[in-house]
């Protein structure tokens, strides 16, 4: 009996001294690395509410971003504007640039386990087609109406333009988000707005909808769960979006540990955000472009006609000191009317910096000379140098308008500043009653300025300045029509140099985006957005809940 018990207890103390000599091994030889695991939420706080999570219903940046993650369109845009294959796998596009052949991916499925097909692709686009569509024009509803589609097969689907809006400009409108035909099919388009699928949609993307919070009719709490069919997995298993009337109150819930991220911190919120110390945050330039526009209609406002005038305007100009006082410093300078690293950009233009001289000679060789009697205002054949210039309240853009007014009148102009809501400023500009307005265009995807300097647009588009120049016309005409991304590139280098010397508007800046998330969400990056929701490009390799791995340790090699 003692005997067998000095057995067991010599062979528990030969198991301990191998596990020990094991550990001492390991120790030596291996390390513990943290690797990424899955599981966990991460939290994000949006100010404002969702109202339409339907991609072609959805007007609100709310909307877009939330809309970003559960629907896919055929395509997508990166970061320098380029459209790549989403849920088609290719196409291909015949040598007259009229017609289209996607091929769709085969092992794609909505939500609720129905596979995504041609038919989903031919509901989407007859939505769109329909003169009772309720969504915004951004989506193009008027260029589809001139658009045949056709399935060829399951996974197969035609486009056939009826006339060539160009290779890359029609395959920027593919990228919207489509719509499941088996849900949605019978409802009539004009109900398209008052439907429950706008809170509890069905997509294909990478999050499904999995809860909603109402109170007093006001979405507060929207929570997302991991789509187990997407081929790609992710990290995390769901991501929640809380929602407040205010971007102060975003940074008050994230003071107090609500959330976890913040979808965007304006310039007036920087320094607030950067007293958080576990705030990362992520700054990335946005497809926009800020401006000063002319009235070049108004016929009490004939300076504007005059390029040494607009030249004089824009040389007054210390932009940078602009962009530092009124925006933080959140934008870049702007030099051409695209956005800088896209495709078509071109760097290599006629660049108006801060000459305060050049300016007054400007003014002087136009006959526009001071004036002693009315303290120093330009004046020429009884008329003084003033004008009317528009904003919207937004305290950022106001501030711009006002320091604006203050550099122009170091050299004589007379600018007096007029604030609207934005709702105001757009009616403004759409009817056209405005003497010079800040406006800040959006600029996703393909280059095309044709909506807004082509002359085509004077009366109904978005050419709101009345900009009535044939070179810069025929230009943007011919880039429209080629399918060679090298001859458009050729083509718009030409438009932005033509540009750089008319100065048909004053280009400001483009703007900085920036969000903040916590740093114990990792992997977190951001690049160039085209869109605010872009800020969720890498979102499948963030992460909360660590994996531990042992990894064997690499020796120093001896000299």
């Amino acid at each position: 009996m003692f005997r067998y018990i000095r057995w067991q207890v010599l062979l528990i103390i030969l198991g301990v001294a191998l596990v020990g000599i094991l550990l001492a091994y390991l120790a030596m030889n291996y390390t513990t690395v943290r690797r990424p695991g899955r599981g966990g939420t991460y939290v994000e706080g949006i100010a404002g509410a969702p109202h339409y999570l339907n991609p072609l219903l959805s007007s609100s940046q709310v909307d877009r971003d939330i809309c970003s993650l559960i629907f896919r369109g055929l395509t997508r845009l990166n970061e320098h504007g380029e459209v790549e294959p989403d849920l088609a796998t290719r196409w291909e596009v015949t040598l007259d640039g009229l017609t289209y052949t996607f091929y769709l991916r085969p092992d794609i499925y909505w939500h609720d386990g129905t596979p995504f097909t041609a038919a989903d692709v031919l509901f989407t686009i007859d939505l769109l087609q329909s003169s009772d569509f309720p969504g915004p024009s951004d989506l193009g509803s008027e260029i589809w109406k001139a658009v045949t589609v056709e399935k060829l097969d399951r996974y197969r689907v035609r486009f056939t333009l009826s006339e060539p809006y160009s290779y890359a400009p029609f395959l920027s409108y593919t990228t919207m988000g489509l719509l499941p035909a088996h849900l949605l099919k019978g409802v009539p388009v004009a109900n398209l707005s008052d439907m429950k699928f706008n809170l509890s949609p069905v997509g294909t993307g990478p999050f499904q909808m999995e809860e909603v919070k109402v109170e007093d009719g006001i979405v507060t709490t929207m929570v997302l769960k991991q789509n187990t069919r997407d081929s790609k997995r992710l990290h995390l298993d769901r991501v929640q979006f809380r929602f407040y009337p205010s971007y102060k109150e975003v940074l008050d819930a994230y003071e107090v540990g609500e959330v976890e991220g913040i979808a965007k911190i304006p310039p007036s919120s920087l320094e607030r955000a950067r007293s958080f110390s576990k705030l990362n945050l992520f700054s990335a330039q946005i497809a926009e472009l800020g401006m000063v526009l002319f009235n070049f209609s108004n016929p009490d406002l004939p300076f504007f006609q005059e390029q040494e005038v607009r030249q004089a305007l824009l040389y007054t100009l210390d932009r940078r000191r602009i962009i530092d006082a009124a925006l933080d410093g959140q934008a870049l300078v702007a030099h051409t009317p695209l956005i800088p690293g896209t495709w078509a950009y071109n760097d290599d233009v006629m660049r108006y910096d801060l000459d305060l001289e050049a300016a007054g000679a400007l003014l002087d060789e136009a006959g526009w000379v001071r004036s002693a009697e009315e303290n120093g205002v330009r004046h020429k054949d009884g008329k003084s140098l003033k004008f009317t210039l528009l904003t919207s309240s937004d305290p950022e853009r106001v501030r711009v308008a006002q320091m604006l007014s203050q550099q122009w009148a170091a050299i004589g102009i007379t600018t007096t500043v007029e604030t609207a809501l934005p709702l105001d400023v757009q009616d403004a500009l759409d009817k056209r009653d405005f003497e010079a307005a800040i406006v800040h265009l959006a600029l996703p995807g393909d280059p095309d300025p044709y909506p807004f300097w082509h002359q085509t647009q004077i009366e109904e588009g978005q050419n709101y300045s009345g900009l009535d120049h044939r070179r810069i016309s025929e230009i943007i005409e011919w880039a429209r029509v080629k399918t060679s991304q090298e001859r458009r590139r050729d083509l718009y280098h030409e438009f932005q140099n033509v540009f750089a010397q008319e100065v048909p508007a004053l280009l400001l800046y483009v703007p900085v985006y920036t969000c903040g998330v916590d740093d114990h969400i990792h992997d977190v990056q951001i690049s160039p957005l085209m869109y605010s929701s872009d800020r969720f490009r890498t979102i499948s390799d963030w992460w909360v809940v660590p994996h531990y791995v042992f990894v064997k340790e690499t020796k120093p090699s001896n000299p």
